[in-house]
């Protein structure tokens, strides 16, 4: 056999082992979701509340309980995490929330919230619907809106 050959047969064959491995660490990755996910949805809890402001900030400067800074994993800590500040009753706290509903929240007015401890999960309006925010376009989108407008 050739060098070459015996070259591209070693490589497909770390290849595959390196498959395989990937594909149980997702399996693996994919239980411990939906078992955290089912411990959120055991002590979620419905409140309304009055939001404040809301913005993406690090870990460190959101003003989060120092034992929430202190259970992150460290190569999360610089990450920028969506935080909002809402009045819950007579409190004003500072929540995390979940990416998917950040874009939904509305600032300055009153919501009724799905919160997981300080974790927001699901945010609904309380007069009325939520506005949902418009998707921005993509790159060629936007230039096919253009070439059609001419």
């Amino acid at each position: 056999m050739k060098p070459l050959t015996i070259v591209l047969l070693a490589i497909l064959v770390i290849l595959i082992i390196a498959c395989v491995v990937l594909y149980f660490l997702g399996k693996k990755a994919e239980k411990k979701q939906a078992e955290q996910q089912a411990q959120l949805d055991a002590v979620a809890q419905t409140m309304s509340m009055l939001i404040i402001d809301k913005g993406r900030l690090k870990l460190k400067d959101a003003g989060l309980p120092q034992m929430v800074i202190d259970n992150t994993p460290k190569y999360l800590r610089r990450s920028k995490v969506p935080v909002v500040k809402a009045k819950v009753g007579p409190k004003v706290m500072t929540l995390m929330c979940d990416a998917e509903v950040y874009p939904l929240i509305p600032v300055k007015k009153e919501v009724k919230a799905t919160v997981s401890g300080i974790y927001i999960t699901a945010v609904r309006g309380l007069r009325g619907p939520l506005d949902t925010p418009q998707k921005k376009q993509g790159f060629f989108a936007r230039l096919r809106n253009k070439a059609k407008n001419k």
